[in-house]
């Protein structure tokens, strides 16, 4: 179980708090929502819990264990809205295996499988891909990560219905093997296969849908 524990955030030349004191407990392998205005803070709370940035007050736990920053950025894999402004590799190969020296052909061929990617021509620069491609592309590089946790920054963003279809049955797909929490504004696509939904506002995150 993912637990947080009072967590708070404000921005340094912000007069009020990102967040205030969120609360939030996420079973293994459950897919949850997170909706809210624009600036609400959303991914400022997918940041804090991935480690990217540090929270000013409250804890966070894995498995009844409390988690360091550091500890955090090796336990999730973060795939942010529109990856593909990220993609630093020349090649689809070479972005593959950035930050995996030792990596093994057969691994990246497994996840491009499991990505429905396993055709693609590896010699290929990521640009080359379509949107929902340069998403599948994104999530195949974190899944060689191996994290327990993924988090996603709006994942459909920028797509068309299609796209945002073939998104949405690549994230049920990894269902019941990750913990998944997405940020999105169209909950909608996700609600099938979701287990919980919460908003957030003012700093505050509440429960809409169990």
């Amino acid at each position: 179980m993912l637990e947080l524990n009072k967590v708070s955030y404000q921005h340094q030349t912000g007069k009020e708090q990102v967040l205030s004191e969120v609360n939030l407990r996420i079973n293994e392998n459950e897919i949850v929502l997170i909706c809210g205005k624009s600036g609400s803070g959303k991914t400022t709370l997918l940041e804090i819990i991935s480690g990217l940035i540090k929270a000013h007050k409250g804890k966070i736990y894995w498995k009844s264990k409390e988690l360091s920053d550091r500890q955090r950025r090796w336990l999730c894999g973060v795939i942010f809205q529109f990856p593909e402004r990220y993609f630093i590799g020349s090649t689809i190969g070479k972005e593959l295996k950035i930050g995996q020296k030792s990596i093994r052909e057969e691994s990246i061929s497994e996840v491009l499988k499991k990505v429905g990617l396993e055709n693609i021509n590896l010699k290929m620069p990521p640009e080359k891909l379509s949107g929902g491609q340069q998403r599948r592309l994104a999530v195949a590089a974190q899944l060689l990560r191996n994290p327990n946790i993924i988090l996603m920054d709006e994942p459909t963003a920028g797509l068309d219905w299609s796209m945002k279809n073939d998104v949405s049955k690549l994230i049920k797909k990894l269902s019941g093997n990750n913990t998944i929490i997405i940020v999105t504004h169209e909950p909608n696509i996700f609600e099938e296969y979701s287990t919980k939904t919460f908003y957030l506002e003012r700093g505050e995150l509440s429960l809409l849908r169990r």
